[in-house]
């Protein structure tokens, strides 16, 4: 079945044949390695001064004056990643790794990702396209599904949020679902109270388009059972507590939880793993207008706690708490949520790292491995049960914003963990979902973060 694509482009991989050109990846002890490069090549290179420290690129001419191939440097410990570059220095064609002895899989995801441009909204390149083949013995299915899935979360997050608001992401959810045969539905606006989603609501009923609650099911009755909740706050003014100009700049990219646990089904349906998946995403714009949610205002949880809304700009854990509330009560297996829910974590582990906080040891082990084994970064944080204070007030049974602004993430996912008491392991992902800057492995802008490594980790439990 062909990956899931948001937006068309064409690919960045052509089939294997003798038509491509060779680019050697190499590291300074390849290069007097004859088994890696054939002796013309290496003779050039010498000759050019070439001597494969990290990023160094040289083309390589050839007998009839045109272009036999290229070398590019890996350096010593270079980044699995650091192929990201070559669709910016390679000329157009089609090429094909030669000699390579580094982890080919990581190497052509990093190729493709750095290849990633967005241009919804730019003219069309006349450019031509600089392709990279996908070599026979590689599992071409895998590749593809996990740049399919990247290039879907950065799509939606860098979609601005006149063209993503609530019923764009439905339909962009939606869309993905057909595409693997999978169950979806939607509850919209005032209906939301009827079947007992009034945060959501609270949160979402100033925006001009009405607040959902989207789901997703796909998969095996019966089944390992896996949730995945995401935060869709399409745009994010701050509520009637306004951020400033600044701090409402990214905000687009609020729905990136979403984006992100959209990205990571798209993986698991394509991979047809063996397990009962349902994906839910409530979706509202955080606006401002005279029936918005106020400070001070006190609101029943679908789980039955009253929360105190201390500011309105903590609206992504309140969304969150009745989506994880109704993911908790079919008792699943594994229950995730992703959510761009708090400066504080980029504070600890700045946009790259994605922060999680888990009760289960054994689970956060794992994902720790496959994170570090596919260059998946991610840290696990503290659920301290020592800052649950913190969340406690007056007249309600929970704060959305504790005072102080000091340990900022933990409190957060102190919040959402009484919202869950059901699934047998639980974790919480608080992402960036944005690249504030260039590199390798794609340029700045929205990002997906922790799903190879949640897929990798769902796929081999």
């Amino acid at each position: 079945m062909p990956s899931f694509q948001f937006f068309e482009r064409p690919s960045p991989f052509c089939p294997a044949g003798p038509e491509t050109k060779p680019l050697f990846a190499v590291t300074p002890a390849d290069l007097e390695r004859p088994d890696i490069l054939p002796d013309n090549i290496r003779r050039f290179g010498r000759a050019a001064g070439f001597s494969a420290r990290e990023g160094e690129f040289l083309l390589v001419h050839g007998e009839n004056g045109g272009v036999a191939g290229a070398l590019f440097g890996l350096g010593k410990d270079a980044s699995p990643f650091a192929t990201g570059r070559l669709s910016r220095l390679l000329p157009a064609g089609d090429w094909h790794l030669a000699g390579f002895e580094g982890d080919q899989g990581q190497a052509l995801i990093g190729f493709a990702a750095g290849d990633y441009r967005f241009e919804r909204y730019l003219k069309p390149s006349s450019a031509g396209k600089v392709r990279l083949a996908l070599p026979e013995d590689c599992d071409r299915a895998a590749i593809e599904r996990t740049v399919a899935a990247i290039f879907l979360a950065r799509d939606l997050i860098n979609t601005p949020a006149n063209d993503m608001q609530p019923d764009h992401l439905e339909k962009a959810f939606e869309s993905l679902a057909r595409h693997y045969g999978a169950d979806f539905s939607a509850i919209h606006g005032d209906e939301l109270l009827k079947a007992g989603f009034p945060l959501i609501h609270a949160v979402g009923r100033a925006g001009e388009k009405a607040p959902r609650l989207m789901e997703l099911r796909w998969g095996r009755k019966g089944a390992r059972s896996v949730a995945l909740v995401g935060k869709g706050v399409c745009f994010d003014t701050g509520g009637l507590d306004i951020k400033s100009a600044a701090g409402m700049g990214l905000m687009k990219k609020d729905m990136g939880g979403g984006a992100n646990v959209m990205a990571l089904a798209l993986m698991i349906m394509d991979a047809g793993l063996d397990v009962d998946l349902r994906v839910i995403v409530p979706s509202v714009e955080n606006a401002i207008a005279g029936n918005a949610f106020r400070p001070g205002d006190i609101y029943r949880s679908r789980k039955g706690l009253t929360v105190q809304i201390d500011n309105t700009d903590a609206e992504g854990r309140l969304i969150l708490a009745d989506a994880l509330t109704y993911a908790d009560e079919e008792l699943p297996d594994l229950l995730i949520d992703m959510a761009t829910l708090t400066g504080a974590a980029r504070v600890a582990l700045g946009p790259d790292i994605a922060p999680f906080f888990t009760d289960n040891d054994a689970f956060a082990d794992k994902l720790h491995k496959s994170g570090e084994t596919l260059s998946d970064p991610l840290w696990r944080m503290p659920l301290f049960a020592g800052y649950d204070a913190r969340l406690k007030t007056a007249i309600a049974d929970l704060t959305n914003a504790p005072g102080g602004g000091m340990a900022g993430s933990i409190t957060a996912a102190l919040f959402l963990k009484r919202f869950v008491g059901r699934a047998r392991t639980w974790a919480h992902f608080d992402i960036y979902g944005h690249a504030p800057a260039d590199r390798d492995f794609g340029p700045a802008g929205g990002e997906a973060q922790a799903i190879r490594a949640l897929f990798e980790t769902i796929r081999t439990s």
